[in-house]
């Protein structure tokens, strides 16, 4: 399988990559007594139409992995990240995801689950992976959970 992604990819918190600001993957993670339950979405062959949002797949940009493939380098992928946040803490992987996500600055809403939404700028993230939101009036938001599109 090839690691080229077509377009400018980039990371959106919490949870999507984005291809030319089309969503191709999502992921959910979801806690269980002690256990953390990581489920991933990517849309390979095929994408779904008429969203809320732009959705793209990889077959749409001309690439066309294996899914056997593709599935074994995702979980050796995520098994190299996993043992190096045990070893080394959340800091490597929030540097990593910072270098490959949207520019601070991107202006961003972030709708919460209490249906209140709050637009901002994109401040990075704190140390534990939570949103930091900049707004107009110059302080800052941080978020640990939201619905959040790039507007």
């Amino acid at each position: 399988m090839s690691t080229f992604l077509p377009g400018q990819a980039m990371l959106k918190w919490p949870n999507d990559l984005l291809i030319d600001g089309a969503k191709l993957s999502g992921i959910l993670l979801e806690r269980v007594d002690d256990a953390v339950i990581i489920g991933f979405g990517v849309n390979l062959a095929h994408h779904p139409e008429g969203l809320e949002r732009p959705v793209t797949g990889l077959a749409a940009h001309g690439v066309t992995p294996d899914p056997h493939i593709f599935l074994e380098t995702l979980a050796e992928s995520l098994e190299r990240w996993i043992a190096r946040w045990r070893g080394e803490g959340l800091g490597p992987v929030r540097d990593r995801w910072l270098a490959r996500a949207h520019p601070m600055g991107t202006a961003l809403t972030a709708r919460q689950a209490d249906g209140s939404s709050q637009d901002g700028l994109f401040g990075g993230l704190t140390g534990d992976g939570a949103l930091i939101l900049r707004l107009a009036d110059g302080s800052s938001h941080v978020i640990h959970a939201a619905d959040v599109f790039l507007i």
